[in-house]
Formats: structure tokens, sequence, C-alpha cells
């Protein structure tokens, strides 16, 4: 149970850590790529949709849509494009709309009448070869809703910054876990060696009693050995001296 609980617990580690690696490559992606006329990613260029021009038909506003730099004379009515604008209210803007028709502009050159679909009214000025960046090719709705949040400083903090901190405050709990559970295995391992001292201590003051009391018994069997020699001794000596009186009885 234990290791099937530290398996989910390593698992989402990485799931959150991942997701926070994935929100800043999406992040860095997000802020060098889209929207940027210069730059495609896979032959690719992406653009986030900041209107509902058309939404009736395509695409809504917060989509990301794909465009793929296409030749300009190749393109036909009912074709999508992304252009930069020209008109005077939204100049310099990029614009993705429909294509209605081939036209000239003024000076001669060739272009398109272009229109949102939710109105359907054509927009004012005719886009000509030189300012087309792309054929629309696909769209992820929602997506760049998101992308756009991921750059704000509320998510940055939700999506880059919180994943990070959790990961660091688990890593910070599980390194000082870690250290509290060796200093105990160092305490555990100083009183085990203090406990074996004490008891070899023990053992030697054992071994010293069993010695003096080893000793003592040897002593006190010398001194039973000894004791009836002096006696034999003493009854030899009184033997001598019965034996010399009655010789100095016979002699008188």
């Amino acid at each position: 149970m234990k290791k099937a609980v530290n398996i989910m617990r390593t698992t989402i580690i990485w799931l959150v850590a991942l997701f926070a690696i994935s929100m800043m490559i999406f992040t860095i992606v997000s802020v060098t790529t889209f929207n940027r006329n210069d730059r495609s990613l896979f032959g690719y260029k992406m653009y986030i949709v900041n209107s509902d021009s058309m939404a009736a038909t395509d695409f809504n506003a917060g989509s990301l849509i794909f465009t793929k730099e296409v030749d300009p004379s190749t393109l036909a009515a009912g074709d999508i494009i992304t252009f930069m604008s020209q008109d005077p209210a939204s100049f310099g803007e990029t614009v993705t709309h429909k294509i209605r028709s081939r036209t000239i502009d003024a000076e001669g050159n060739p272009g398109f009448i272009t229109y949102g679909t939710t109105t359907g009214a054509n927009d004012e000025t005719i886009v000509t070869y030189p300012y087309i960046l792309g054929k629309y090719q696909s769209h992820i709705g929602g997506l760049g809703t998101f992308f756009n949040f991921l750059k704000t400083t509320p998510g940055y903090f939700v999506c880059i910054f919180t994943p990070f901190v959790l990961i660091i405050l688990y890593e910070g709990i599980k390194f000082f876990n870690l250290f509290r559970r060796y200093k105990n295995e160092q305490m555990e391992e100083v009183q085990a060696e203090k406990d074996k001292i004490a008891a070899e201590k023990e053992e030697n003051a054992r071994m010293l009693e069993e010695l003096k009391a080893l000793k003592a018994q040897l002593e006190g069997a010398n001194s039973n050995s000894a004791t009836p020699t002096e006696d034999a001794k003493t009854d030899q000596e009184s033997s001598e001296e019965k034996v010399e009186t009655t010789a100095n009885s016979d002699a008188e």
C-alpha cells in the first residue's frame, strides 16, 4: 500500500512538473511565434483571432488559426486569407477574411475583395498581393484565448509559477524528512554503539567477578590441602619422641 502511494505521489509530481514546463514552453512559443508575420513554425504561421467577424461560418474570437504561405495568383473566391489590413480604421492589423472576388486596385495591381462572414459587408480596401500573409488552413477553437491568458500575470502565476512553487515545496519537505530520518538513524546508531559498549562493560565486569570467585576458590582449596600435611608432621614428630623415650628407658 505504501509503495502504491509513493508511486502515485511521484506520478503526480512528474505530471505537475510536465504541466509547468509545457506551459512555459507554450508561453515562449506564443510570444515569439503567434501573431508574428515574420515567424513560422513547421511552415505555418499562427494567429489568435480577436474578433467574431468570421464566427458565422468558420471560427470565433479566441481561436488559434493556422495559415500557410501560397502564391496569391492561385487563390480564388471562397478562400480564406490572412492579410495586413490597409483600411484606415484598422491599418497594420492582421485580418483573416474570406475572398469574395478577384479585382484590381486604382493603380492596376491585382488583388481581392474580402469580407467577414458575420456581417457579409465588404472590406473597404482591396487586398493586393504584397499584403497577403497566407491562406487559412485550420483552427483550434479557444486555444488562442488560453495562450492570451498565459501571457497575462494571473496566467503566469496559475500555470507556471504556482506549479513550480508546489514542486519546490514538495521537494523541500521531502528533503527535510530525509534529513530528519538521517539524523534519527544517526542517533539510533550512536545509541546502539553506547548500548554495545555498556553491554561489553557489563560482560567484562561479570567475567572479572567470575575470575575473582575462581581465584578465591583456588586459594581456599590450597589452604585445605596444606592443613593435613602439618598434622602429619606433628604425628610423625610425636612418634619419633615416643620411640626415643622407649629407647632411653631400655637403656636404663
